[in-house]
């Protein structure tokens, strides 16, 4: 079994949390998040084989049809370039006459563009949608871990969840990547997996705690990180591996969940044990049952 001292070194990490969390909120207040067309509306267009067709000539094609800030992104499937442009049209009419005008541009079929069309409306609708299941997740994680070991321990997992969301959002934020529906799926899956970490170290520290003696509290909650962390760190890599597979090698489809995965997958790696075990061994010691061990036994 391992020894490292994580709660005495707990104010480091809380430092490095309050660093990163300090970066990611500064981020979202200066930049704030691209949202995609899903979200507030607009025109995605797929191109699924550009041929020759660069970047640049496809950007200006898409100004001279009259499309007001395009966003082009190249993609590479099995070889074949192609692209993603996201535009903020919101008229099917409209946008359709102005792919038609780009395609005769740039020389290309015009079965090779594949338009989505959204609307504010529709979009709007989206974003209430995903903001309401990542308020359900976290009270349905608040209900499940109070009920299965206590409400301490949920609060606590719960502020490692807001602290690894943030982070997330953060950098992208600061990257400025664009926030799709395919990075609410990953944030709420980064909520399960981050989940997973916190409980497997609190179920250890519950039993653990069962038969506490001639040791403190956070003492105790030390011990139960390290014959956790080994576990833990499997699972994580275990984890990573398809994910980056997916983020180098899927494709600009599974690109953006494959990201905000990895962050996410790092990120509730550190808060389980950086997080939410120290909060919750410092609360635990302010009942008078532990901060009499912590007492008798915090020199020894």
């Amino acid at each position: 079994m391992l020894n490292i001292d994580f709660m005495g070194n707990r104010k480091i990490m809380f430092a490095i949390s309050g660093v990163l969390l300090a970066v990611a909120i500064g981020s979202l207040i200066v930049s704030g998040l691209k949202f995609g067309v899903e979200f507030q509306g607009g025109t995605a267009i797929s191109v699924i084989n550009a041929g020759e067709v660069t970047a640049a000539q496809m950007t200006d094609a898409l100004k001279k049809a009259g499309v007001d800030v395009p966003n082009v992104q190249t993609t590479q499937a099995q070889g074949v370039r192609g692209f993603i442009i996201r535009t903020p049209e919101t008229d099917p009419k409209t946008a359709a006459a102005q792919v038609a005008e780009v395609a005769k541009a740039v020389k290309l079929p015009a079965n090779a563009f594949q338009v989505t069309t959204i609307g504010p409306g529709w979009g709007a609708n989206i974003t209430n949608r995903a903001l309401m299941a990542l308020a359900i997740s976290i009270a349905a994680i608040l209900l499940y871990v109070s009920v299965r070991f206590e409400y301490k321990m949920s609060l606590t997992a719960v502020v490692a969840l807001i602290h690894d969301i943030l982070i997330t959002l953060g950098i992208y934020a600061l990257a400025g990547y664009e926030v799709t529906p395919n990075t609410i799926a990953a944030l709420l899956t980064i909520l399960g997996y981050s989940l997973y970490d916190t409980i497997v170290v609190f179920h250890r520290i519950k039993e653990n705690a069962q038969h506490l003696q001639k040791q403190t509290f956070m003492q105790m909650a030390n011990a139960s990180i390290n014959e956790v962390i080994v576990r833990s760190m499997n699972t994580t890599i275990t984890s990573l591996i398809p994910v980056l597979i997916m983020l180098f090698f899927g494709g600009e489809t599974l690109r953006d969940f494959a990201l905000a995965l990895t962050i996410g997958l790092f990120v509730g790696a550190y808060s389980s044990i950086g997080v939410a075990a120290p909060l919750y061994a410092i609360w635990k010691e302010t009942e008078p049952k532990y901060a009499a061990l912590r007492k008798k036994y915090a020199s020894a």
